[in-house]
């Protein structure tokens, strides 16, 4: 696994900032990005003019270079920029898609979960930086690959995560008749170059007091912090995730979101109950009697 190191260099008052990357990342020609339509295939380029100060970025093989608009100074947030983007390259981030007539090698399983309606189909190439969940059609308005599946008329709902896609269905179909065709479906999506999200679920942010997370107590950071550590790999393999939803002292209860194959699984009160709520007894004695899904 590749480990990318960045520098940053700016002179003060200068409108463009230099990353340098410690490994080739780009085209051999400096290619200039003046807005996120031109953009497009270049999702490195695209996170980063979801950030307001963004004017203009340059990428060449192993430099990026952006421009500011005049809202703020390169020092106010050099160093959370090149923080995104060394974790962003790290995380197996895509910097540059294939054009549309090359063809990506990709291959997709299908893997069962613990909850019979929801089928996990993991390919072999990041598809999402973090997670994002649709309910429906029109929550997925920025995933053109949602988007299509929902009008598989059995696909209920679909969740997006790292390197694969959870998909639960209705009743109405078995996934023995219809596993095949949305396996297939998938592969060919992603191996046709086309982009999986057209808009970030949340952007790359430097503004750290727009971080829900800063407003935490310091029991309700302990908690996030062990689902982040111990319960989230676990419930992702089976094709989940679990969010943080709140904290009741008084009650010492937790609520926390499922997300993906965890909403509506019948072993989920099972996870919740002899798998989180356990761990949190025991990692946080006294402050934790309960642990409640607040979406069932």
């Amino acid at each position: 696994m590749k480990i990318f190191r960045l520098t940053a260099n700016c002179k003060k008052g200068d409108r463009w900032a230099n990353f340098e990357v410690d490994q080739e990342i780009g085209p051999k020609e400096t290619a200039h990005y003046k807005n996120i339509d031109e953009a497009k295939g270049a999702p490195l380029i695209q996170q980063l003019f979801y950030l307001p100060f963004v004017k203009s970025v340059r990428l060449s093989e192993t430099t990026i270079e952006v421009e500011r608009f005049d809202i703020l100074e390169w020092e106010e947030v050099l160093e959370e920029v090149e923080e995104q983007l060394q974790t962003y390259l790290n995380d197996g981030g895509v910097v540059l898609e294939a054009q549309r007539n090359e063809k990506i090698p990709v291959s997709v399983y299908a893997e069962s979960t613990p909850n019979p309606s929801v089928m996990k189909f993991v390919a072999n190439k990041p598809l999402v930086p973090q997670s994002v969940e649709f309910k429906n059609i029109d929550e997925a308005k920025n995933a053109p690959l949602a988007q299509k599946l929902f009008h598989l008329p059995y696909v209920k709902e679909v969740f997006l995560d790292a390197n694969y896609v959870s998909i639960t269905k209705f009743e109405i179909t078995e996934w023995e008749e219809v596993v095949m065709e949305v396996r297939e479906f998938i592969r060919a999506f992603i191996e046709e170059g086309n982009v999986i999200l057209t808009e970030a679920p949340v952007a790359l942010d430097v503004n750290k007091n727009d971080q829900p997370e800063l407003n935490l107590n310091a029991t309700e950071q302990q908690i996030v912090s062990i689902l982040d550590e111990y319960i989230k790999p676990a419930v992702a393999s089976d094709g989940g995730n679990i969010v943080f939803d709140s904290y009741d002292a008084q009650e010492k209860e937790v609520h926390v979101i499922l997300q993906g194959a965890c909403s509506g699984c019948p072993s989920s009160t099972f996870t919740l109950k002899n798998g989180i709520e356990t761990m949190l007894k025991e990692m946080m004695p006294g402050k934790v009697a309960n642990v409640v899904a607040v979406n069932g």
